[in-house]
């Protein structure tokens, strides 16, 4: 029986690199499947992919637009360029420049979640208050993201959720964004409310063996697929701003190597084999 899936994505590529494979395999069995973005990334887009977006709309509009546009965009892509032409290293973004690069990072993701067959009207772009600082360091959850995760429960009624417990990620917002989504989850549970929450890990790290409840097995082909949806985040490809540690390998190296590593600790320990697979941990509190 079909079943309504919502995948929670701190930042708008950790559901095809941490999940995307799954995220295949659920939509090819018919289920309708969600995903929540909680925040825009919007910091981790580097300058000079800004101003080539910036450069294209106003080519765009220049070929396409009306008298009014043109006027807008190019007085939008001067003042974005003058900005960047005097930044001082570890100098804030303006909030326009902050704009645009979050518009970059969710355009991404609908390229990357349309690779995995998830239409736009089944993404939800949360822009979670905690985020918006501008800088790496963020700000404590604020009660309306609470409210807002837990009203996204209300309107989709989901079976299940899949959430980020990854919380080794080098600046936190991993841990922040599931804090937020467990206290919506025990507020929605008291109201009567209940479904399955499943556990994945992000690009760092991957499960130990003796705690995984659920593993997905991964065809060579939707290896590939996964790939493909990896790529679409052209912002976060061959090099990403915010890599992690001393790993040089590009995200989807990682995704890649981990889901085959996981396969092959499973035939190790004498379990069926099997190509790669995604693990995940069921949540119960």
């Amino acid at each position: 029986m079909p079943k309504t899936i919502l995948v929670f994505s701190p930042h708008p590529d950790d559901d095809v690199i941490s999940m995307g494979g799954t995220i295949i395999r659920l939509v090819e069995q018919g289920h309708k499947v969600h995903v929540a973005y909680m925040t825009s990334g919007n910091i981790a887009v580097f300058d000079h992919d800004a101003r080539r977006f910036i450069d294209f709309v106003d080519e765009f509009l220049s070929a396409f637009g009306d008298a009014a546009e043109k006027s807008s965009a190019g007085t939008i892509k001067d003042r974005v360029n003058q900005f960047l032409d005097s930044k001082k290293p570890g100098q804030p973004d303006t909030p326009e420049l902050l704009q645009v690069k979050g518009q970059i990072r969710a355009t991404e993701a609908r390229a990357a979640a349309l690779a995995c067959g998830i239409p736009p009207e089944q993404l939800e772009f949360m822009n979670l208050r905690f985020y918006r600082t501008g800088t790496i360091t963020k700000a404590p959850i604020q009660p309306q993201d609470i409210t807002d995760i837990a009203e996204l429960f209300g309107r989709l009624q989901p079976d299940q959720i899949y959430v980020a417990g990854e919380l080794s990620d080098p600046h936190g917002t991993h841990r922040l964004c599931a804090e937020a989504i467990f206290e919506a989850v025990r507020q929605v549970r008291l109201k009567g409310q209940h479904f399955d929450v499943w556990l994945y890990k992000g690009a760092w790290e991957e499960w130990e063996p003796h705690e995984i409840h659920m593993a997905v097995p991964l065809s060579p082909d939707v290896i590939e697929r996964k790939k493909q949806a990896i790529f679409r985040h052209q912002s976060q490809k061959d090099k990403a701003m915010f890599p992690g540690g001393a790993d040089r390998r590009e995200f989807w190296q990682r995704a890649e190597d981990r889901n085959m590593g996981t396969a092959k600790t499973f035939d190790l320990l004498g379990l069926p084999e099997y190509y790669a697979l995604e693990a995940f941990v069921k949540w119960d509190e």
